[in-house]
């Protein structure tokens, strides 16, 4: 039987399920078959006696992956897999404190509360204890609750040096009572009350680690602290824990994440066992020593070379557009030709990453009518922060919508409560009237609302579309809501930040596009974007996604679009001087590919309705040139020369045959910044003391003068054709 179940391993593969009972660390890299691994690991482990079914703990971090793993030991193995402990460790945690409630402090019946539960919870309990929630929004204390508890953390162990942290300790303790006195549970709760069970229930932690012999963990990178020290409790000191993992995929700091986990794991189990897992069974030879040298500008990595037994395949192919309307129209025509020489379309990814930048590639595939699905997000016209700025739109055009009214007359929080628009609601029915006519009249609050819509409109009289969306987002509050978000929700509140201003980029482009370029005109254009019919799954669609969404998933042919230094890598990670999980990011995004990788950029992207010029992204300047086909001519620097006193540069950019014309010439402050941003890419960085900047005919010339050395001057020859 063994002989059978270890067919078709190569060595390393075989090495790592052979492996004798102690703690490991398998270090398996993209398309590397490690749940294969896993799953063989365990049948193995059974099928020579080592352990029986009940034995064997097993984490994933997904059902999916977990249904996955039991569907395949059941076909390797005669045995009844449905009593095994293999799930999440959301699952396994319920499943531990279902068998000891008692123990636990719970009732047998203890209900979980989903995050939109646990929200509600927390707003209802933050009024009876009369908080301020413009102040400390529910939302944020959501995050901070089930933030401290990943931690390990209880209200009384979180460090509060001021009255504004203390009060939300104040309400976290609090919080826990209520759920406690109504047996409820929420998801960060299951891990911390299982961990703290087990921490001071002695017996039952040595039940269980007389049980699991074996644990084995997925996607071991991804683990949490909270996680990590549940594991260990588990293993004790004799377990063997099996870790399988890739330091180089590790893209979820923002969640909480610790890549750091795995040198723990090496540290605190004195592995001696770590077999990698390098050759990669899904992508050509190309797409793979792309990753490769990329990923090898990361520090600290714990090292490992992908490498495949087929063929090197095509390069990648490599587009720079002179727009970002091209690089979408490029895409478009590129998946025509695919289609049309036989690829489903099912088998194309296009890559982003950021979700604002999903906007110009929808709109270019609506208008080509190419069927696509947004995976694991929204659509552009159907994001809640979207919906806000359209409903204010809406309203400023129409004050008869009521439904536009009822979605923001409290967003941004203004002290409208539920009960004041249940009683707008029976004005407008006594009266027969809109709520726009009963809100006149109410007063307060309410008719103060009013007064925002009938400024905004009388403000925006007369101006451009692009202008007068700019002006309804600043001057209705929700940048400013977004803007103030902290702690976990920053981040969030930053991607919905870019969408609102691709909105304004979105009216841009709509009054370049169309004669009628009304404010009525657009509003029904979002609408009929939005009502477009979005793919079904049984239905032969693109896919659309940002980078996170795409890991663990393949396809024939991927694009990875908007690589501009500032977008990919983001802004953020170029301003904290920390590039690491981006390059680990761009890497997930190289290795989805199967056969083909393009790579996109745009000399010009509409950021804010204006146009703004970027430089291509540091990251495809450390691909090795003789893998990449440029479609376009390269950007390249044409000559250099000192003459003791100044340097020269001038770098051409060569269109050849665009699809459209180049954009106008940049102004002297764009060429400015553009200069800047080449001179640190070129001579490092340093405090410019002196610049000045002219433009004409595309042709700028930018000089700088560092503290301390000699003047240094870039001519930067810019979007004229040659």
């Amino acid at each position: 039987m063994n002989s059978s179940l270890l067919s078709g391993l190569n060595p390393e593969q075989r090495a790592a399920v052979e492996l004798p009972a102690r703690s490991a660390l398998i270090l398996a890299g993209a398309g590397s078959g490690k749940t294969r691994v896993l799953t063989t690991r365990i049948a193995y482990l059974i099928s020579t006696g080592q352990v029986s079914p009940s034995g064997v703990l097993a984490v994933t971090f997904t059902n999916k992956a977990a249904k996955e793993m039991v569907t395949r030991l059941s076909a390797m193995l005669p045995i009844n897999t449905r009593g095994m402990w293999i799930g999440t460790f959301h699952g396994l945690c319920n499943r531990m404190l279902r068998a000891h409630h008692r123990e636990a402090n719970l009732p047998q019946t203890f209900q979980i509360l989903d995050s939109g539960d646990q929200l509600s919870a927390i707003k209802r309990l933050m009024k009876a204890m009369n908080v301020d929630d413009e102040k400390y929004p529910p939302r944020e204390m959501q995050h901070f609750i089930s933030g401290s508890k990943e931690q390990g953390l209880r209200a009384h162990e979180v460090d509060a040096y001021d009255p504004y942290t203390r009060r939300k300790v104040e309400v976290f303790a609090e919080y826990d009572a209520q759920c406690q006195r109504e047996g409820v549970v929420d998801f960060s709760e299951l891990l911390l009350r299982c961990y703290e069970l087990l921490a001071r229930n002695q017996a039952l932690r040595e039940h269980y680690q007389d049980r699991f012999k074996h644990i084995l963990v997925d996607e071991f990178q991804d683990t949490n602290p909270l996680q990590y020290r549940w594991l260990k409790l588990l293993a004790g000191q004799s377990n063997a824990l099996f870790a399988v993992g890739d330091d180089d995929q590790s893209i979820y700091a923002f969640r909480g994440a610790n890549v750091g986990n795995m040198q723990e794991l090496l540290r605190d189990f004195h592995v001696e066992s770590v077999i990698k897992l390098e050759q990669n069974y899904r992508s050509h030879g190309n797409i793979l020593d792309a990753a490769n040298a990329l990923i090898a500008n990361n520090r600290e990595r714990l090292g490992k070379n992908l490498w495949t037994d087929a063929d090197k395949g095509e390069q990648i192919r490599v587009y720079e557009a002179g727009t970002d309307v091209d690089e979408a129209a490029f895409i478009v025509e590129e998946i025509k030709q695919l289609h049309r020489e036989g690829v489903h379309l099912t088998e194309v990814a296009l890559l982003y990453r950021s979700n604002a930048q999903s906007r110009v590639l929808e709109h270019a595939l609506v208008s080509a009518g190419l069927s696509y699905r947004v995976y694991g997000g929204l659509r552009f016209f159907e994001r809640q922060e979207i919906k806000h700025a359209l409903a204010y739109l809406r309203l400023m055009e129409n004050t008869d919508d009521d439904n536009a009214l009822l979605r923001i007359i409290n967003f941004p929080t203004r002290g409208i409560g539920a009960r004041s628009i249940e009683q707008l609601q029976e004005a407008a029915r006594q009266y027969n009237t809109t709520l726009w006519d009963a809100a006149a009249r109410a007063g307060g609050k309410v008719t103060a609302f009013v007064g925002i819509i009938e400024s905004l409109r009388s403000a925006t009289k007369g101006l451009p579309l692009p202008e007068i969306m700019e002006h309804v987002l600043e001057h209705s509050g929700l940048v400013a809501h977004y803007q103030n978000e902290t702690g976990a929700k920053k981040r969030e509140a930053q991607e919905r930040l870019e969408n609102l201003n691709e909105l304004i980029s979105s009216a841009a482009l709509f009054v370049h596009e169309n004669e009628d370029d009304s404010l009525t005109a657009f509003l029904s254009h979002a609408t009929l974007e939005s009502g477009e019919h979005q793919a079904g799954d049984s239905e032969d669609a693109l896919h659309l996604m940002t980078v996170h969404a795409a890991k663990g998933l393949e396809f024939h042919t991927v694009f990875i679009t908007g690589l501009e230094e500032g977008l990919f890598p983001h802004q953020n990670s170029i301003d904290n001087g920390d590039l690491d999980e981006e390059r680990r990011l761009m890497y997930v995004a190289i290795t989805r590919a199967r056969r083909r990788l393009y790579l996109t950029f745009a000399q010009s992207r509409m950021l804010h309705g204006q146009t703004h010029y970027g430089l291509v992204s540091s990251f495809l300047r450390e691909l090795p040139e003789e893998l990449l086909h440029w479609i376009t001519p390269r950007f390249t620097a044409r000559k250099t020369f000192d003459n003791g006193r100044r340097e020269t540069q001038s770098y051409v950019s060569a269109f050849g045959n665009t699809p459209s014309m180049p954009p106008a010439p940049p102004s002297p402050k764009s060429a400015w910044r553009i200069g800047q941003q080449v001179f640190h890419q070129k001579f490092g960085e340093g405090t410019v003391t002196d610049t000045e900047g002219s433009g004409n005919e595309g042709r700028v010339q930018v000089n700088f003068k560092r503290a301390g050395s000699k003047w240094l001057a870039l001519e930067y020859a810019k979007l004229t054709p040659i």
